[in-house]
């Protein structure tokens, strides 16, 4: 009799130890599902400008601006995403393109700026021409040589799109896609966009340390550069006319306050991951970090409205311009350019 019995006791005991493990496995790939997103501020940075307490962070709603940031259907013919423009390998920029390409191939006037950190600015555009994250989308959506549709027209769009009833459903509790809910879930998913974790963020925390060049480069960088690209942001948010051009065919600022004052002055940008975003300026006009440090030491073009510090060059080596480099390739962010969490959700 025990013989009889030993065979289905060892199946027995199999079928268990198979349910044990696929339960475990189970469970462990439903911990992506069920994890809770939120706006977290790293430790040393500060407080942030946007507050998200009338916007709360959930996964329904990241999931869903996710999927609005990277659908080529927001464009008028459904051939270019926001992510066209803002590749998240290349810590969401253009790089490799001087001008921003939209539809049919329409080449802007501008750079396609990096996004990270969002949360922190206080004006979007090259020229401070949007100043609430939650509508810097619109300027892309209507612009004609990028996206290219008028933003009623888009919301029609989607609304005639099943998948989006329900997803809006879903992050806000209610049927219904109206302008303010697609603000609202584009931002959850373009304020977390959050870069926090270079080897520079790092060496500030106390956690890794630079080599010779990179800290020769951080002495420098701190001598020459941070009237502008200040803090843990690398930025101060002005607008300045940093001596590209003595006569300007892009009026920067001046076109949004018509102010002469602001003639010729842009947004200074954030260095960080700085070294993926080439290349450089409003208009992409310099291929390397190293061209640009070149427009500082002996390219300055003087006008009215040049910033008061750029009235001398600055005096650079080639080994020195070399370690300042160096030094910004610390504000590359691994983790945050290969985040699945940010990644095509197609």
């Amino acid at each position: 009799m025990k013989a009889e019995y030993r065979i289905p006791i060892l199946a027995l005991l199999s079928l268990v130890a198979f349910v044990f493990i696929s339960l475990v496995s189970c469970k462990k790939e439903s911990i992506p599902d069920i994890e809770v997103l939120s706006f977290q501020i790293p430790g040393h940075f500060p407080n942030p400008v946007y507050d998200f307490s009338n916007n709360p962070v959930t996964r329904d709603g990241f999931e869903l601006g996710r999927k609005l940031f990277y659908d080529t259907r927001l464009s008028f013919d459904n051939s270019i995403s926001c992510a066209s423009c803002h590749h998240p390998e290349l810590a969401f920029s253009d790089a490799g393109k001087a001008l921003s390409q939209g539809v049919g191939g329409a080449l802007g006037n501008r750079n396609s700026p990096s996004l990270s950190n969002l949360a922190w600015y206080t004006s979007f555009m090259w020229d401070g021409g949007v100043n609430h994250i939650e509508v810097s989308s619109l300027a892309a959506i209507e612009h004609p040589a990028e996206l290219n549709i008028n933003f009623s027209e888009l919301l029609d769009k989607l609304r005639g799109i099943a998948s989006y009833q329900v997803m809006f459903e879903k992050a806000f509790g209610s049927s219904g896609i109206d302008d303010l809910r697609f603000f609202y879930a584009i931002t959850q998913f373009t304020g977390l966009l959050i870069s926090s974790d270079s080897k520079y963020d790092k060496v500030i925390q106390g956690k890794s340390t630079f080599n010779n060049q990179e800290q020769m480069g951080e002495i420098l960088f701190n001598q020459h550069c941070t009237s502008c690209h200040s803090g843990v942001l690398q930025t101060d948010f002005s607008f300045r006319n940093n001596g590209l051009d003595s006569e300007f065919v892009d009026e920067g600022r001046k076109h949004i306050t018509n102010n002469p004052n602001d003639l010729g002055k842009f947004r200074v940008p954030s260095l960080r991951n700085v070294a993926l975003t080439q290349p450089y300026m409003h208009d992409g006009r310099f291929s390397t970090l190293d061209d640009v440090l070149l427009h500082y030491t002996s390219g300055i073009q003087h006008s009215a409205t040049l910033d008061p510090i750029f009235n001398e060059n600055i005096s650079l080596n080639a080994s020195e311009r070399a370690a300042i480099v160096a030094f910004l390739q610390t504000l590359t962010d691994h983790s945050f350019i290969q985040n699945e969490k940010f990644s095509n959700p197609f």
